[in-house]
């Protein structure tokens, strides 16, 4: 009988533990390829950013120790809390609650090389987080606008700036066929959706035209352009396994060319 009770006390653990792997691949898939779409949502922006300091902890960024960041734990748990947090209809998965290998590579090469964006108007697309707008502004850019579609992006990024002591624009907002006439346009990540990225290159080539400098960090994601890309450095970034399903992702720099 306890052997019994045994094998099947061991079969829950092994089914829990299955089930969790699928589910934290499921939500590990979503947060690479969900679209990011408007909703309306009846939270104040003070109940957001009590929110993201009551769900994430003050981290700094691997390969960006400079940068501190407030950040998640699993992303299944985070999720979840904010879907019962937000009536919105569909919340998306929380993204901006950790620093993406894409990003994180961006933000160091900029802070490593900051007469890429010393003196000039930089725009961050799709900000998550903030690192690379807080990395601009830390090697300083004129002024930094960090852009993103989702509200609770839009608030971890305020939070985020403020604590490293640098001062952003934040805007929600989707950017996408706009131009503000920055010289440098940073996007940290976004090459993981089909449509996302077909609705974003040939925009981000249109300001490299006009004369804008336009760089991209790419850990390897499926639908990033395949030509007219420079790469000016490399690096190794550890990653939350969690999000990746890898312990580290090689993450290129790339300048888009006209």
């Amino acid at each position: 009988m306890v052997a019994a009770d045994a094998v099947r006390a061991t079969d829950r653990r092994s089914k829990s533990s299955s089930h969790r792997a699928v589910t934290v691949s499921m939500v590990a898939g979503a947060l690479r390829r969900e679209p990011r779409r408007h909703h309306t949502s009846t939270m104040t922006p003070e109940e957001r950013r009590t929110f993201i300091v009551q769900h994430t902890t003050a981290e700094a960024a691997p390969i960006v120790p400079e940068i501190a960041l407030r950040t998640g734990g699993l992303s299944m748990e985070l999720w979840e809390a904010a879907a019962l947090a937000d009536a919105r209809p569909a919340v998306p998965p929380p993204y901006w609650a950790w620093a993406w290998a894409g990003g994180q590579a961006l933000a160091r090469h900029i802070l490593d090389d900051p007469e890429l964006v010393r003196g000039r108007r930089v725009a961050d697309i799709g900000c998550g987080g903030g690192i690379v707008a807080i990395a601009a502004a830390m090697a300083g850019a004129a002024g930094v606008t960090a852009i993103d579609i989702e509200i609770f992006a839009v608030e971890a990024c305020r939070l985020n700036a403020a604590a490293n002591g640098v001062t952003l624009a934040v805007e929600e907002a989707d950017p996408i066929g706009s131009d503000d006439g920055w010289d440098v346009v940073l996007v940290g990540d976004l090459w993981y959706e089909p449509e996302l990225a077909a609705r974003m290159a040939p925009w981000l080539r249109e300001l490299v035209e006009r004369g804008a400098l336009v760089l991209t960090g790419d850990p390897g994601r499926a639908h990033l352009p395949v030509v007219g890309l420079a790469e000016l450095a490399r690096y190794e970034v550890p990653t939350v396994e969690d999000l990746e399903d890898v312990a580290s992702k090689t993450v290129r720099v790339l300048r888009l060319l006209a």
